[in-house]
């Protein structure tokens, strides 16, 4: 996320409970700017009575573990510490900071401020007083005006300086981790607390480093890959010129191109630019995340291979990976990509000569992807987009997929029992002459998503759609596997399946049905 946006602030949000600390110095460590410890109180009127009941701990615990493991791993100081989980008073403010709070997160009692009567029916878009509704007539019943918020601020903000002049401070940052000013007696030798012992929670680390966030994260991004390709792609992201950049990459160049797509981003929006426009030929092994939320307008072309998290998030680019020319190994017969390929994509093209790893195309909402076989799990929770796999498959197939179509050669016949039917039926591919007869009345599964301008003119069924993706893997890649079996078409027609979600497809036929009644 800093690659994508390296202005941002990232901010990681952590559940109050014991162990928090371990996971806060986890964070801190991969370089987060911010981490928020929330309490189990407090929270949405949308969340279900046993989350608001039983879910999570008192602020005041996991923060006190939070302050106290990333001083003693002398952490503290580079990153801010945010408290949030019912807030209320100024009191509760100077007790987060005395406990190791930089920063301090309002929202219920802001909401109040501003006509909320908690009536914990956010999710129903029925809110009395409208607040928490897209009802024009419920949203008409809503009061609140800023000023009510802002004096809500100013009488917090007013009682903590109140408390910080009656402890001797003059600022927040004096304040940060002075658990030992904290007066527990009352509370500590109540008869419920009984045989409690709470020397660990008001426990001061000592040390001579400062115990308030005063550093910025080196988050080692000024030499990365991507800058060089930012400088070589400046005329394409200023003027919109195709340019065309070839360099190495290496195994520690991680998230390759994600800064590049987020100035293309920022410059142009969503809409990107036109398709490749900024061409990258690479030459070697990529680390993770190779291609994460590449943008419109971006092509890039590996020759070599790719890790993990491959087009993470891919927002329109194009992913093109094969090995090297050079090579001898079997292409269709060995791993190209690691695991959780496309992870989120939204949009955008990959062409893999070899097999993908686990859990490809996992939440894939929108992509169109050619791969030569996938390991277990592949598909898993997709909601969108294309998939053609001409190789073999593991198991679980397809579990929790809702959306989008998946092509499988199944050469073996037995893929119908590596496939999770629970959401999904198997179809067999239609041959040219039946699929307008077959279709005809029901929306074109890619033309729902758009795709229809990147794959060409494709409304007449599966074979053709297939037929088209197979050209454009040969063409990218040089795929072998391809070009067999589009000489040998009749052949291999009928070994391909169609994996096609049950309710995605009731959707499709309802859409149309509503589409020709106008």
């Amino acid at each position: 996320m800093k690659n994508v946006n390296p202005a941002a602030r990232i901010s990681v949000k952590l559940v109050s409970e014991v162990g928090v600390g371990t996971v806060a110095a986890g964070v801190t460590k991969a370089k987060a700017d911010h981490v928020t410890i929330s309490g189990f109180d407090g929270g949405t009127g949308a969340s279900p009575l046993t989350s608001i009941k039983h879910a999570g701990s008192p602020w005041e615990i996991g923060l006190a573990e939070t302050h106290q493991t990333l001083v003693l791993n002398g952490l503290r100081k580079r990153v801010a510490v945010q408290v949030d989980g019912a807030l209320r008073t100024g009191r509760d403010v100077v007790i987060g900071a005395l406990l190791g709070a930089d920063e301090f997160g309002f929202a219920t009692a802001p909401l109040i401020a501003a006509g909320c009567i908690m009536m914990r029916k956010c999710h129903l878009n029925t809110c009395p007083v409208g607040v928490a509704t897209q009802d024009p007539e419920l949203r008409k019943r809503f009061k609140g005006q800023p000023e009510h918020v802002i004096n809500y601020f100013f009488f917090i903000a007013e009682e903590v300086r109140e408390l910080m002049a009656t402890l001797g401070f003059r600022t927040i940052q004096e304040m940060i981790g002075r658990s030992d000013l904290l007066d527990v007696n009352k509370a500590v030798d109540h008869w419920k607390a009984e045989g409690l012992d709470f020397s660990r929670l008001f426990h001061k680390v000592e040390t001579d480093e400062p115990v308030y966030n005063c550093e910025t994260q080196d988050h080692e991004i000024d030499n990365v890959l991507d800058r060089k390709l930012i400088a070589g792609a400046r005329k394409a992201i200023d003027t919109k010129e195709a340019v065309r950049i070839e360099t190495d990459i290496h195994n520690y160049d991680r998230t390759a191109g994600a800064m590049l797509g987020g100035e293309v981003a920022k410059k142009w929006g969503y809409a990107g630019l036109a398709e490749d426009t900024i061409h990258i030929k690479l030459n070697g092994t990529s680390g993770q995340s190779f291609g994460a939320f590449a943008a419109k307008g971006m092509t890039m072309e590996l020759e070599g291979e790719g890790n993990d998290y491959v087009g993470k998030g891919l927002s329109g680019g194009k992913l093109i990976i094969y090995p090297p020319k050079i090579s001898k190994i079997v292409a269709e017969d060995n791993i190209i990509v690691g695991n959780t390929v496309l992870y989120g994509a939204i949009e955008g093209e990959c062409y893999f000569r070899g097999v993908g790893g686990e859990r490809f195309a996992v939440r894939n909402s929108g992509a169109i992807a050619v791969v030569e076989g996938v390991g277990d799990h592949g598909c898993e929770y997709m909601t969108g987009g294309v998939v053609l796999v001409i190789g073999p498959t593991g198991r679980n197939f397809a579990a929790g997929m809702s959306g989008g179509v998946a092509y499988v050669l199944d050469e073996a016949g037995d893929f119908a029992k590596r496939c999770n039917l629970a959401m999904v039926d198997l179809e067999p591919v239609q041959a040219e002459e039946d699929a307008m007869e077959k279709h005809e009345g029901m929306t074109n599964d890619l033309e729902a998503h758009g795709l229809v301008d990147v794959m060409g003119d494709m409304t007449r069924g599966d074979a053709d759609r297939i037929q088209a993706l197979l050209r454009n893997h040969a063409h990218y890649t040089g795929s072998k596997r391809a070009h067999e079996i589009l000489l040998n078409w009749e052949y291999y027609m009928p070994k391909f399946v169609k994996v096609m979600p049950v309710d995605y497809r009731r959707a499709l036929q309802e859409m149309q049905k509503k589409a020709g009644g106008r």
